[in-house]
């Protein structure tokens, strides 16, 4: 019998069959022949069932690599354990126990990262799409705000803060209106409303609390520049910048403008001169520049007096600057014409200089009489509000103004040196608005600057002669004034008092005293003459002149100003055109007009080729308006003096010019520029003609 046998059947083979079976290995036939006895169903379904892990589905997402994007093989453990997390091998499950938890951990941390590309991308795809959801109805969509909001405070990278805090920027110029938006108190509230009249006040209410957010997330931005955990980002602070100045000049109407002021002049503040610095000083120009009623620029130079008088006036010289583009009561400048009527309509519905007809419409006398009263009441309303816009807009420059004297006058008072020169270019600009019982004590001070800047140029020579013995050192060497240029504007803003005033009324009631200033122009000549930068702008592009190393250590940054520099020599014509040819002062004696015509032809010798046309320019003007009075320079038959003429003297009276004469035409004949050549000879035609 064969071992194992249990079972207890009849026997079908014969005992042959089955001792050959135990002595050897079955034959086929057998084989097949019991395979009827077989059950295969009962043995399959007792069989434990296993899940063939070879052909397992891959789920798991693909992964970058250097080589590109492959897909993650499972292993066998990895394949186990997945089983087990959809519940497919609960006997497993059960033998684990709390397994499974660190296994779902350890898959989440196995987990890729998104690439950086990819999230910017992402990001700019959803703020891309709120942005349209709110251009195309933001009193639908107006929650869309907060989502950008969130993204700039939540946000995984600094370059989708970025985009987030300038779309919001973009959106909010597109989807404020027009107008202030008040906030509305408990009883308007509470107050019943229509539908629209709600849901236009729920908008506004939105609208204003998510700005508000906005503005307080750019103010927390532009506060530090230290990218350490407290402080913000060097990048993300230079966007809020640009942010607050673009809405401050596309929205200057609408509410938190201070807000918006403030930020701009924090950065002002600062001496260094960066990119952010030069954007919020260009805007604070431009919003000058723009200002019709004087509102916000009353606000913007009320923060800027408070900001310099806090820092004790250290601050850019640029800052003072930007007070040169206000619109001080600058409407009211020109003269209408005396000759005709001016008015804006002018030329229109003509042809040729004829009225075109027009063809006239049938209205019935009630008609008639209804729009005459009609176009009355319109035109009472149009000169009521222009009467009112012209007193608001009047008053706020005045206050403007008020604010910029003070400034002015406290900076003149402290004697700020690297102020001096701005202070002295408004105070030129805007002489002719200041009232006249500050004219003396103005005059005074104007006197003691010049005092004190012939002083540091004598004290520049006796150094430069110093130094001709003795080792310099380029590192203590700087320069922080111009005391040639401070003179010279000091003198301008003299002349500007008065040429500002009514010429009848200057001469009678003012009896301003301005011969010291005269004096000062007539000894500076010779100086002027001789000084390599008489045509220097260091805010031009073809400056011929490169910066001496000896004057600074580290390059400054040169950004572009919009303030007009006004070399030395176009100062010094404006000097010499309000003492020898404005009406302001006077009628000028012969002996002043010969000096100056004299020291100034002896000068153009000197100065390059455009300052010896410009001139010479002035002197055929002078010629022309006194041609008697200075003919007996060129002509030596009419001396009216004598003695010897004296070229040194300091003072005008003492130089006797009438003793001398004009030698130095003889030799600008022979200038090698042929426009001086002609100044020269029609100088001398202009002298026979009018004599």
């Amino acid at each position: 019998m064969a071992p194992g046998r249990t079972s207890k059947r009849r026997r079908v083979s014969p005992p042959e069959e089955e001792e050959n079976a135990s002595s050897g290995p079955p034959s086929l036939g057998n084989f097949y022949s019991q395979a009827a006895e077989w059950d295969l169903e009962q043995d399959y379904e007792r069989r434990p069932r296993k899940l063939n892990q070879k052909e397992k589905e891959i789920t798991r997402l693909p992964i970058k690599t250097s080589e590109g994007f492959q897909n993650v093989e499972l292993s066998e453990s990895e394949a186990e354990e997945s089983d087990s997390f959809l519940g497919t091998d609960d006997e497993d499950d059960d033998e684990n126990g709390g397994d499974g938890e660190d296994e779902i951990g350890e898959s989440e941390e196995e987990t890729p990262k998104i690439p950086l590309k990819q999230q910017i991308l992402q990001a700019k795809e959803e703020i891309a799409r709120a942005a349209t959801l709110i251009n195309e109805d933001p009193e639908e969509h107006i929650s869309s705000f907060k989502t950008m909001a969130e993204m700039v405070e939540n946000g995984s990278h600094t370059a989708v803060k970025k985009l987030a805090l300038a779309s919001q920027a973009a959106v909010y110029k597109d989807v404020i209106p027009g107008y202030r938006i008040r906030p509305l108190s408990e009883e308007e509230t509470s107050a019943k409303v229509s539908k629209d009249v709600r849901k236009l006040r729920n908008f506004e209410q939105s609208l204003l609390s998510g700005y508000k957010h906005y503005i307080q997330m750019l103010l927390r931005l532009t506060k530090s520049s230290k990218a350490d955990a407290g402080g913000t980002d060097p990048g993300l602070k230079g966007v809020a910048i640009n942010c607050a100045c673009n809405l401050l000049v596309s929205v200057p109407h609408f509410n938190f403008r201070g807000e918006l002021l403030r930020i701009i002049v924090n950065q002002l503040a600062r001496r260094r001169v960066d990119n952010d610095y030069l954007k919020c000083r260009d805007t604070l120009q431009e919003v000058f520049y723009r200002d019709d009623d004087g509102v916000v620029s009353l606000e913007a130079v009320r923060l800027l007096s408070k900001m310099m008088k806090a820092r004790d006036f250290k601050v850019h010289g640029s800052v003072l600057d930007t007070f040169l583009h206000l619109r001080l009561l600058s409407e009211l400048s020109s003269k209408g014409s005396r000759d005709r009527v001016e008015r804006d309509d002018e030329g229109e519905n003509t042809l040729g200089g004829k009225k075109l007809k027009q063809k006239k419409e049938f209205r019935t006398k009630r008609n008639r009489k209804l729009e005459k009263e009609r176009k009355a009441v319109e035109k009472d309303m149009r000169e009521a509000d222009a009467l009112v816009s012209h007193e608001a807009r009047d008053k706020n420059q005045a206050e403007t103004l008020k604010l910029v004297f003070s400034t002015y006058f406290r900076i003149l008072k402290l004697r700020v040196p690297n102020l001096m020169g701005p202070v002295l270019e408004g105070l030129a600009k805007y002489a002719h608005m200041i009232n006249q019982d500050f004219f003396g004590d103005l005059l005074e001070a104007l006197k003691d600057l010049i005092g004190h800047a012939e002083e540091d140029l004598l004290n520049e020579g006796n150094d430069s002669a110093d130094e001709t013995d003795q080792p310099t050192d380029s590192t203590t060497k700087t320069t922080t004034r111009d005391s040639l240029r401070e003179s010279l504007l000091c003198t301008v803003t003299a002349f500007a008092l008065l040429e500002g005033q009514d010429a009848s009324k200057a001469a009678a009631t003012l009896h301003l005293d301005l011969s010291f200033f005269i004096k000062h122009l007539y000894r500076t000549l010779y100086s002027l003459s001789t000084n390599p930068d008489v045509e220097y702008n260091p805010n031009a592009t073809n400056a011929l002149r490169l910066p001496d190393p000896s004057t600074s250590t580290t390059p400054q940054y040169k950004g572009k100003n919009k303030v007009n520099f006004q070399t030395p020599m176009v100062l010094l014509l404006r000097c010499l055109n309000a003492s020898l040819l404005s009406r302001a002062n006077g009628l000028p004696p012969p002996v002043r007009l010969a000096s100056f015509a004299k020291r100034l032809m002896t000068t153009s010798l000197q100065v390059p080729e455009k300052s010896a046309i410009a001139t010479l320019s002035l002197l055929s003007q002078v010629s022309r308006h006194h041609a008697r009075r200075i003919s007996s320079l060129w002509y030596s038959e009419e001396r009216k003096g004598d003695g010897v003429f004296n070229p040194y003297a300091t003072d005008i009276e003492a130089t006797n010019v009438f003793a001398g004469t004009v030698w130095e035409g003889e030799l600008l004949k022979l200038h090698y520029c042929p426009k001086v050549r002609e100044a020269v000879g029609g100088i001398e035609k202009m002298i026979v003609s009018r004599n």
